[in-house]
């Protein structure tokens, strides 16, 4: 039973830890819903005018008004507003009148078909380079190649998105002619995007990597296992490995959230058919329901991605929970 003790302890602390983090997630998400709401609100004069344009017949903005409810009273626009969130309906579009839900559910696979696969591919560059360059500098050794790997991350990590998406359809698609430079097609389609969505977060996230990697390489349980005599392959990815990437892993819901919303201009340098363009040409038409649907949609996956992978560190390293309250 002592035995069984501690254990239930943790149990009980990341139980807890759990509730505490489902509890911030139902006030974001309140507040992320209320800021929503009020984008329209906010708008200076009539959304709707500003949509169809100031040539367009009183009647017809009067009636897409009354059918937008706005209208109403706020507090009663606000309150239908929560009532239809509840059942999947997050209004119509000014310009079409078509379901914001289902324009966003059209686009969104496209936009998460090209964030996901960027999110693998930062892990698979990251995480590889980081533990090499830990290995490879330890203690000081090889300071060029410390110095040269912190210069080009930060360089790389600086460049905007949009900077690195035209750079590489220039190199690649037009001067190279090794990728298509827009459009989704087949697997060579998702190169270019994919990689600009992913170069950036990965070189920060090797640098993370490689701070974490030394950190734990000097740690007592480390030397424990060398003068074992185990082999250094063993010793870097057994025992080193999985305690280096707890910080990381608490990062990819952030970076992972971040690719999500990047997409806005990736998609445009790229013209892939995904929510960003959706954004932005909404934006330029002034569909305020449908861009503020989109912006829903986007925090909304920020929040609950990030507070998963908050909830599975805590289950795989229950010492990130303390402190928590």
């Amino acid at each position: 039973m002592e035995v069984l003790a501690p254990a239930r302890r943790r149990r009980g602390r990341w139980g807890a830890f759990a509730l505490r983090r489902a509890r911030r997630l139902l006030v974001s998400l309140w507040l992320l819903v209320t800021a929503s709401f009020l984008m329209i609100q906010l708008v200076p004069g009539d959304p709707v005018r500003a949509a169809l344009g100031t040539s367009a017949p009183a009647e017809l903005v009067a009636e897409r008004r009354a059918q937008l409810g706005l209208d109403d009273s706020l507090l009663n626009q606000y309150v239908e507003y929560l009532q239809n969130l509840f059942t999947g309906d997050l209004g119509e579009s000014i310009l079409t009148q078509l379901p914001v839900a289902e324009t966003i559910g059209q686009r969104l696979s496209a936009t998460l078909a090209l964030a996901l696969p960027a999110f693998v591919v930062t892990f698979a560059i990251a995480v590889p380079v980081g533990v090499a360059l830990a290995v490879a500098t330890r203690r000081g050794r090889r300071r060029r190649t410390e110095l040269t790997f912190v210069g080009s991350s930060i360089v790389l990590s600086s460049i905007p998105e949009f900077v690195l998406s035209v750079t590489l359809v220039v190199v690649f698609a037009v001067n190279l002619g090794l990728a298509p430079a827009a459009g989704r097609g087949g697997p060579d389609s998702y190169v270019l995007p994919v990689l600009a969505l992913a170069l950036g977060p990965a070189a920060i996230m090797a640098r993370i990597v490689r701070v974490e990697m030394l950190a734990v390489l000097d740690a007592d349980y480390i030397r424990t296992a060398r003068s074992k005599r185990l082999s250094s392959l063993r010793i870097n990815l057994r025992h080193a490995l999985p305690n280096a990437v707890t910080a990381t892993l608490t990062l990819s819901g952030l970076m992972l959230a971040t690719m999500v919303a990047g997409t806005v201009l990736v998609e445009n340098v790229f013209a892939w058919p995904g929510l960003g363009g959706t954004i932005v040409s909404s934006i330029q038409s002034r569909d305020y329901p449908l861009v503020q649907g989109a912006v829903l949609v986007f925090g909304a996956i920020a929040l609950v991605v990030n507070t998963l992978v908050d909830v599975g560190v805590a289950a795989i390293d229950p010492r990130s929970t303390i402190g928590d309250s």
